[in-house]
């Protein structure tokens, strides 16, 4: 079944409404899985060419089990996370064709067990050697980038060469330092921004652009008519770089934390020039400048031997008369011939790549487009393409950052706002995600949104669940974010189930925990249920296919009740389609209605709803059996 889209929804062949839910699967697939990739690994880090993440997100013996264990939870749309130098880490045009074996029969079981996916190309802050995951280390080479020395010179903070304890949520902060934002600015804009700068004799945009779009093409071939692949992601939280930056000695943006020297000191530090740059930190009173600290790269620079800075090379900054740096353009990025220009100028023309490129081989496929997080969606034009489906991300922002639930507070980080009070702060989540969903339906033509990314950390308050077995504080919190989602009939993929997620190491990546799944917590590997976190939040009744328009959707975890209001399409003869997880109601449940009939298929977890068509709106409501 190819999943369908009618203006802002998902429709299956009968013409039903579908809201989807799913899972991120998985976090561990950013590293390699031979040699053991996790970031706090040094051993063998810079071999980057020696990898295989053939056994990502799981080796295929365990596939079945995570399959079963997602299907019971309710969890059938997965978007599945396959990273660029999964594919082609060997080297430029080489790719690896056991990896992609490996993912074409991972892909194959999950349609064995009636579970729907699309694949994303993930990345953060650009590849593993700054900081996060996604394009192969051969990549900076090209660029004449030495990440060998991104630690002195301030380019990255990389766990693998900062040790622990690695700062809690410092590793998105690379996106504004040297090296992430430097590879941005030439995936996107390099045509205007580094014209100097090529690689074989291409200019480095077409030359990092084509590599990519050749290597998605590559998994696009491999997994052609599998009907179950409903498309593509265009490429996780793409970053600005330093597109549109309006002052490069001046700071810019809303995430700051431990060191952040401005774009011209990180292009300094990166030539070996030492640099006072100030100190942030974040807490629950928010962002706030605590000092200054001298970095000293003590002779080492970012870039290969016989490489200059790419950006003074391309006259951004050169040496005075005396020898001392200077800045020749501070508004390098934000002006090309006079003309001011934004990052939405420069992802609306790779989104057409990628759109031709996908469909060149698949031609069904529904592009899932992405935007930078907590920015608002541009008006644009490719949302008039057919199968096109908006697809943010959205977290509780305090939650996430702080590792702490604190039930009042809540932050919009695109309004740059502040909820206080509990009641306050559900308010604020559900109109967030309600802007969220018209900018799809009026900036962006009324294509469907589905939240690409949602969740919570798991080791909240250091982790004191999995000393006390206590989880109620990550119920209460991923419950509000399910809510919110709810409140507006989003679907959306949770982030995220990892195979391997352990209650030390999270999800093997940066020191991030939040996966809906750990073995640790797995006590009893019979039981199917077992190793889940928070399962009373995450496996909860919803509706998945309906026989009509949903109004209204909510559940009550604490009584266990469940509301559906819809209107019925006169055209449409299938039931809706509820999931009720036996995990809640054990005992059965009671159901109302408001006319109609309704049978249970225990075997599946759904209850089969038909309306009575002389009505317009119908309503349906669960409560557990005493």
């Amino acid at each position: 079944m190819r999943i369908g889209i009618d203006g802002q929804w998902f429709k299956d062949e009968h013409g039903r409404t579908l809201l989807l839910r799913g899972v991120n699967l998985g976090g561990s697939s950013k590293v390699p899985f031979r040699p053991d990739g996790a970031t706090h690994r040094r051993e063998g880090f810079f071999e980057h060419r020696d990898v295989s993440f053939v056994g990502r997100p799981f080796p295929l013996d365990e596939a079945d089990e995570h399959f079963r264990r997602l299907r019971r939870w309710g969890l059938t749309f997965l978007r599945l996370l396959v990273t660029w130098e999964a594919i082609e880490h060997q080297g430029p045009g080489i790719y690896d064709q056991e990896y992609l074996d490996y993912l074409y029969e991972v892909v194959r079981r999950a349609g064995e067990h009636g579970l729907h996916l699309f694949i994303d190309p993930h990345q953060d802050v650009w590849s593993r050697f700054s900081g996060g995951d996604g394009a192969p280390g051969w990549t900076l080479e090209a660029a004449g980038l030495d990440m060998t020395n991104f630690a002195p010179t301030g380019a990255a903070i990389v766990h693998a060469t900062h040790g622990d304890p690695f700062p809690r949520m410092i590793w998105p902060t690379n996106e504004t330092k040297l090296a992430s934002a430097t590879m941005f600015s030439l995936f996107f804009g390099g045509n205007d921004f580094a014209p100097r700068t090529r690689v074989d004799g291409e200019p480095i945009q077409e030359y990092l652009q084509g590599h990519y779009l050749a290597a998605v093409q590559q998994v696009a071939r491999r997994l052609r008519g599998l009907p179950h692949v409903a498309g593509y992601d265009s490429l996780n939280e793409p970053s600005a770089g330093y597109i549109g930056w309006p002052d490069l000695r001046q700071h810019a943006g809303f995430l700051r934390h431990g060191d952040v020297p401005t774009p011209f000191q990180s292009m300094l530090l990166g030539a070996g020039y030492a640099q006072e740059v100030e100190v942030w930190t974040t807490g629950i009173a928010g962002i706030r400048r605590t000092g200054r600290r001298l970095i000293d790269p003590g002779g080492a620079r970012a870039w290969r031997a016989g490489h200059d800075c790419l950006w003074r090379e391309n006259g951004v900054w050169d040496l005075d008369g005396q020898g001392q740096p200077r800045l020749l353009r501070p508004r390098h990025f934000c002006e090309v011939r006079g003309r001011p220009v934004r990052f939405d100028d420069y992802v609306l023309p790779f989104w057409r790549r990628f759109a031709s490129a996908v469909r060149a081989v698949d031609p069904d496929a529904v592009l899932f487009l992405e935007a930078p997080p907590d920015q608002p969606t541009a008006a644009w034009d490719e949302w008039t393409m057919p199968r096109v489906v908006h697809a943010p991300h959205w977290y509780d922002g305090v939650t996430l950052f702080l590792k702490q639930f604190v039930p009042f507070l809540g932050v919009d980080a695109q309004e740059g706002t502040r909820a206080w009070g509990s009641r306050r702060v559900e308010r604020s989540f559900a109109a967030q995600l309600a802007r969220v969903r018209t900018e799809a339906s009026e900036r962006g033509r009324g294509v469907p949104t589905l939240i690409g990314e949602f969740g919570i950390p798991f080791d909240l308050a250091g982790g004191r669940a999995y000393r006390t077995g206590d989880f109620r504080q990550q119920v209460r919190a991923m419950d509000r974010t399910f809510r919110a989602l709810e409140a507006n009939l989003l679907s959306g993929t949770l982030w995220n189930y990892t195979g391997d997620n352990d209650n030390e190491r999270g999800d093997q990546w940066n020191g991030e925990d939040l996966s809906i799944f750990s073995r640790d917590q797995q006590h009893d590997p019979a039981d199917p249920d077992s190793g889940g976190r928070a399962l009373e939040a995450v496996v909860r009744p919803y509706a998945r296919a309906v026989a009509g328009l949903p109004l209204k959707m909510s559940y009550d975890v604490r009584r266990r009740a469940f509301e559906l209001v819809f209107r019925h399409d006169p055209a449409v003869e299938a039931p809706t389609e509820i999931y009720l997880p036996v995990l809640h109601y054990p005992h059965g449940y009671r159901v109302e209605v408001s006319d109609g009939e309704y049978q249970a298929v225990e075997d599946e977890q759904l209850l089969l709803y038909r309306h009575d068509p002389g009505r317009p709106e119908h309503w349906l409501r669960l409560r557990p059996r005493p």
